[in-house]
């Protein structure tokens, strides 16, 4: 996440990326796998650690997160479609948000996958486009 290149996608990443703010990161990710029994995933591509991903409850909504080493960001739509089979699978998630920064412009991606643009939204501060694919 200290990549420039990744950082220039991630609005809410303010503050410097250093051990103190990977342990609080690390922490916050597991509460949610505590809290709702879901979460983010390390990825692993033929064994190689390539970025981290998954679904995160933001209210009622599950929205999917993904954070890809700049090498690999061509394994967006791999990893993306393999997760949304997982959603589809589970009961809980009856659609699935994404919230992409106003950085991100290529979004035919998401609209193939057949995710439909809801709103421009506030979230921390930071503004996004919300996304929204249901998943029954």
């Amino acid at each position: 996440m200290s990549d420039p290149r990744v950082a220039e996608h991630m609005p809410l990443l303010t503050f410097k990326w250093d051990q103190d703010a990977l342990v609080k990161f690390i922490e916050a990710k597991e509460e949610c796998w505590h809290r709702d029994g879901l979460g983010h995933w390390a990825i692993l591509y033929e064994g190689t650690y390539v970025g981290w991903g998954g679904f995160q409850k933001e209210g009622n909504e599950w929205d999917f997160g993904l954070v890809l080493k700049p090498e690999c960001f061509g394994l967006g739509q791999r990893i993306t479609r393999k997760a949304l089979a997982f959603a589809k699978a589970d009961s809980r998630i009856p659609f699935v948000t994404f919230l992409l920064p106003l950085s991100r412009t290529k979004t035919a991606g998401l609209k193939r996958l057949g995710a439909e643009f809801i709103e421009e939204i506030e979230f921390e501060g930071a503004v996004f486009k919300k996304y929204k694919l249901n998943t029954v």
